[in-house]
């Protein structure tokens, strides 16, 4: 019998909602306050009829008005917006989110549930669930391993020496350095 887990954690588990949205023709200060008010980095921007066609970050803002030395009055979401919003539907796997966000060098993406946008996810809301993956891969290697069993690397801290590599292998169940996977071997 064999047990085979496959944990494929998806953008639904990890995406922050509500969305927080305005419209293009809204007031870029006024955008600021509420993403201020929100404590969020980020916002949608909808058309007329309701619909995402961008985002306005905290970083559009800065690079759009303030390094531009323009006044932030008068300058509207439209103005300051990344366009389009890219989405992925919200059983995307979360690794497959990352290469997108990787590969179009984008830190957020919609995500949408029957055609509507339901969630954000960014790289700080990865970054959150980070531990809760590892535990994930930890019981994996405990079911499905045995004496000496390897796993492919990854990146973290050590469960041994708890230093930071960036070449850890599941061992036994615990993520090691090479250091302390040599020291396993000589014992």
């Amino acid at each position: 019998m064999s047990l085979e887990l496959e944990p494929r954690m998806m953008v639904r588990e990890a995406m922050s909602s509500p969305v927080f949205a305005v419209e293009e023709g809204s007031d870029i200060t006024e955008v600021a306050k509420l993403m201020r008010e929100q404590k969020l980095g980020a916002i949608v921007v909808n058309n007329s009829g309701g619909q995402p066609v961008g985002i306005v970050t905290e970083r559009d803002i800065v690079l759009r008005v303030v390094a531009d030395g323009k006044s932030p009055h008068g300058v509207t979401a439209g103005d300051v917006m990344s366009s389009p919003l890219r989405v992925v539907k919200a059983e995307t796997p979360i690794v497959d989110a990352m290469r997108m966000m990787d590969k179009l060098n984008i830190r957020r993406l919609g995500i949408t549930y029957k055609g509507q946008l339901v969630g954000i996810i960014s790289h700080k809301d990865i970054i959150r669930i980070i531990p809760t993956i590892m535990e994930i891969m930890r019981e994996n290697s405990k079911i499905n391993g045995g004496p000496n069993t390897y796993s492919p690397s990854t990146v973290g801290y050590c469960d041994r020496c708890e230093m930071y590599s960036t070449n850890l292998r599941g061992v036994d169940g615990d993520f090691l350095c090479e250091d302390c996977r040599a020291e396993e071997k000589e014992e």
